[in-house]
């Protein structure tokens, strides 16, 4: 069904028919390395009823494989708090949910999301996103705030860096060799906790096999030049990514130019 549904949203939409191949191009991509993204974006649309809907008594781990888990338990283990980067890819979905219910029971994790404009759907979107030892922090200021004392406990917080931010709140930085305007809140997370960025992601298997989610160290510091910082998270997402190309939102509008700072997304002030 989600193969289906990613189908025909792509030949319903020459908008996003054509961003989606510019995007995956401009990656250096050939179709036959992009188009499974197709049918991959929309299974990731029809997991999320059960991801949402899913009840405390059904765990999600038996779904999930663990691989270079020993990253995140070293890092955890130092005390300093942890930022797990993943980008728009796989299922990032479960990956939070899978990490609240292996680690929570010591570290919760903080989940950064962007509210909805609708009331309705705005409150169906936090309620389904938190869990046991599962935090949703909003993009504002109080959100900011959140993650930070998440941190500064040793906790766990989960951002997609390659999401694009309201205007203020971020700087053009390349990504796949174009200028793309880019978050400069992981790097400003890390430098005010001390937190260890790492790199994570959620691989679908086939035929409904489950999950694999997977751990890296961060190659790079991050430096306290934002434009640097920036350059060298999307290096990282760009890695990833070419892990499993098959796998990632080409569709998203990355390279879109930011929208306007809306009343009370003031986090770039913290």
């Amino acid at each position: 069904m989600g193969t289906l549904l990613g189908w025909a949203g792509y030949l319903l939409s020459p908008q996003y028919r054509q961003r989606l191949a510019a995007n995956a191009t401009q990656a250096g991509l050939s179709p036959a390395q992009w188009k499974p993204s197709i049918a991959s974006a929309g299974r990731m649309v029809m997991e999320l009823p059960f991801l949402w809907e899913r009840q405390p008594g059904d765990p999600i781990l038996p779904r999930m494989r663990f691989e270079n888990e020993a990253v995140l338990e070293a890092a955890l283990a130092r005390g300093k708090g942890v930022l797990l980067l993943t980008p728009h890819m796989g299922c990032f979905e479960v990956a939070a949910q899978a990490i609240a219910e292996r680690f929570g029971a010591t570290s919760p994790i903080t989940v950064l999301y962007r509210p909805a404009r609708k009331a309705w759907l705005r409150e169906l979107v936090k309620t389904s996103r938190e869990r046991p030892a599962l935090l949703a922090a909003p993009a504002t200021l109080a959100g900011v705030r959140q993650m930070i004392r998440a941190l500064r406990r040793g906790q766990m917080v989960g951002l997609l860096p390659d999401q694009v931010p309201p205007d203020g709140m971020g700087v053009w930085a390349p990504f796949f060799g174009r200028p793309a305007y880019t978050m400069t809140l992981a790097a400003r997370l890390v430098q005010q906790t001390g937190a260890e960025p790492l790199l994570t992601w959620a691989e679908r298997l086939p035929r409904g096999a489950g999950y694999v989610q997977r751990f890296y160290a961060f190659p790079e510091e991050l430096p306290d030049d934002a434009a640097e910082s920036a350059r060298r998270i999307n290096h990282a997402m760009e890695w990833l990514i070419l892990q499993c190309p098959q796998q990632y939102l080409w569709g998203y509008h990355r390279y879109k130019s930011p929208r306007s700072q809306a009343a009370g997304d003031t986090e770039q002030q913290e």
